[in-house]
């Protein structure tokens, strides 16, 4: 699964330097999701870091192999290829299910299914021209979260709308980081930081302090607070900075509104604070593509997140 920069708006700064002092604090970073991804852990020993991190990049490859939009063996194109329901594994479920409360909460701010109108913004980013008109209204008609099916019981997903393209981006980074947490915690490395491209998520804080510190470049006040002793919790980013295309004077984002069928021109920053990576991800994405003010009334619905914008 191939995540750009463009996933997030900015990367965060994380004040890592106290932990790295630390003489159980090991740091370790491989690339996945077409991204650096970075564990912080603090472990009884080298040796222990070592095969708890081997582990949690092993969980992490294995699930970008299953919902990669860039790979065409995928369990994510299989779902693409198919009229017919198709059983699926535990995790795309997990991330589907998730994906579909989310759209539904936000009104389709949010839309799992945004693939073919991504896929046409990518082109119009390498070609410095606008999409056509026409190649938009008809990639409109082949969105839509309400037309994909996720049977629970038999573990299997349809799309209902032949052309659907299922995307990903806005969702499955912050739940596979939020595995790999797992199962560093599942090796008994409670103390323990993964970040990717701007998605974090975080476990018990580090020997001696409240949380893990997360800088967060514009953030107000209270948002800050919160990122600068952060545990057991997630933080993801989403906004224009890092991918965007300048056509005729306009910033056009690599976030797409998938009620306009537009990339986004309000040039907003979001930060979410969630009780996990997947949340955080998608509400993040959410939250850009509403704005602060139509967003607060949505994501009072979900308890414990906190939320920031800038721009």
């Amino acid at each position: 699964m191939l995540y750009t920069p463009s996933l997030v708006a900015v990367v965060l700064a994380i004040a890592l330097n106290a932990e790295r002092r630390a003489p159980s604090a090991h740091e370790f970073t491989q690339i996945h999701m077409g991204l650096p991804v970075r564990l912080v852990l603090h472990a009884p020993d080298r040796n222990a870091a070592e095969a708890a991190a081997r582990d949690a990049f092993r969980r992490i490859a294995d699930l970008d192999r299953l919902m990669s939009d860039y790979r065409p063996d995928s369990e994510l194109r299989a779902i693409e290829r198919s009229r017919a329901p198709v059983r699926v594994s535990a995790e795309m479920i997990a991330v589907l299910r998730r994906a579909v409360e989310i759209a539904r909460a936000t009104g389709g701010a949010f839309d799992p299914t945004v693939g073919p109108l991504v896929a046409l913004w990518r082109e119009a980013r390498a070609a410095h021209r606008l999409p056509d008109p026409a190649a938009i209204e008809s990639a409109r008609n082949r969105v839509g979260w309400r037309h994909l099916e996720v049977e629970l019981s038999a573990s299997t997903v349809r799309l209902a709308t032949p052309g659907m393209r299922l995307d990903l981006g806005g969702i499955a980074k912050g739940y596979i980081l939020q595995e790999a947490l797992h199962v560093l915690r599942s090796r008994g490395v409670t103390r323990a930081l993964v970040e990717s491209g701007g998605d974090i998520v975080v476990g018990d804080a580090p020997p001696g302090r409240t949380g893990w510190r997360i800088d967060v470049p514009g953030a107000d006040a209270a948002f800050a607070a919160r990122a600068a002793t952060l545990s057991n919790a997630a933080l993801s980013t989403s906004g224009p900075t890092a991918q965007f295309v300048e056509i005729d004077g306009v910033r056009y984002s690599h976030v797409v509104d998938p009620r306009t069928g537009v990339g986004l021109t309000n040039g907003i920053t979001a930060h979410v604070i969630a009780a996990d990576g997947a949340t955080a991800d998608a509400l993040a994405t959410a939250l850009t593509v509403l704005g602060e003010q139509a967003a607060a009334p949505i994501l009072r619905r979900f308890p414990g997140v906190e939320w920031t914008t800038g721009r």
